[in-house]
């Protein structure tokens, strides 16, 4: 069950919420340190990470389930939030260079379709960074965070969900290390905290959320295994393939009959 949109917006506006904002806003640009001339995607409830890859990048815009509901972002000019199920993004084959998944995987019913669909949409050597619950974390035993809802998940299941759905882990990192307390001391330690246990990896099993980078695989399909069936697309304008050269068919929604 996906968390609503309003409990999410509360969350990142109250100060644990802020704390968890900067902590892990600053894990994600570690990963992706330059994305100029990139594209970026968040699915879920990304837009409070979008914001420092905005510098640069091509475009960055973010996908928010209907079941979750939607927020404009950002206030200050053109909105770049698309409501759209998380098995059906509306955007062109290979037309992502890096995809950020927070607020999703744990919540998905559907988590192979999604996995595949964000497989299509990222470019070949695309990136892909997924944020979620670690399962001995306390952040996922405390439903007083949008951490502790949904399915939590170890380190060994994220790398084999990515291995099954031609994804190949590069990186898994941690956050979140402080409880999910709103003492103001416990807030000011936060990033002291974190940069101290982010030296050894041991202390990934004690953090709250798991970060882990995966590369997109890509595998060359024989003739004679190639799909017979033809699918036709709903074309979105403004979309061109980001690895450039060859054409795509860019994929929005299935029609009845094709």
């Amino acid at each position: 069950m996906w968390t609503d949109i309003v409990d999410l917006r509360d969350f990142y506006d109250s100060s644990l919420g802020q704390m968890a904002r900067r902590l892990l806003s600053r894990r994600l640009r570690q990963l992706w340190p330059d994305t100029r001339g990139m594209r970026v995607l968040g699915v879920g409830f990304a837009t409070p990470f979008l914001r420092p890859f905005l510098d640069g990048s091509e475009r960055v815009m973010a996908v928010m389930p209907p079941a979750q509901g939607v927020l404009r972002w950002p206030q200050e000019g053109p909105n770049r939030v698309m409501l759209a199920d998380e098995t059906e993004l509306p955007l062109p084959d290979s037309s992502i260079d890096r995809l950020i998944i927070v607020h999703g995987l744990e919540h998905t019913e559907h988590m192979r379709a999604m996995m595949r669909e964000c497989w299509r949409v990222l470019a070949d050597g695309g990136r892909m960074a997924i944020v979620t619950p670690n399962r001995r974390g306390i952040w996922a035993r405390l439903e007083r965070t949008p951490f502790g809802t949904g399915r939590p998940y170890s380190e060994r299941q994220l790398t084999r969900l990515l291995r099954d759905n031609m994804f190949t882990p590069l990186e898994v990192t941690a956050a979140l290390y402080m409880p999910p307390v709103r003492w103001r001391m416990a807030l000011a330690w936060a990033k002291a905290v974190e940069d101290l246990a982010g030296r050894w990896r041991w202390t990934n099993a004690v953090a709250g959320v798991l970060v882990v980078e995966a590369a997109k695989q890509i595998y060359a399909l024989p003739h004679d295994k190639a799909p017979a069936r033809r699918r036709a697309y709903a074309v979105l304008p403004g979309f061109r393939p980001a690895t450039g050269g060859r054409p795509v068919r860019p994929a929005m929604r299935e029609r009845p009959g094709a």
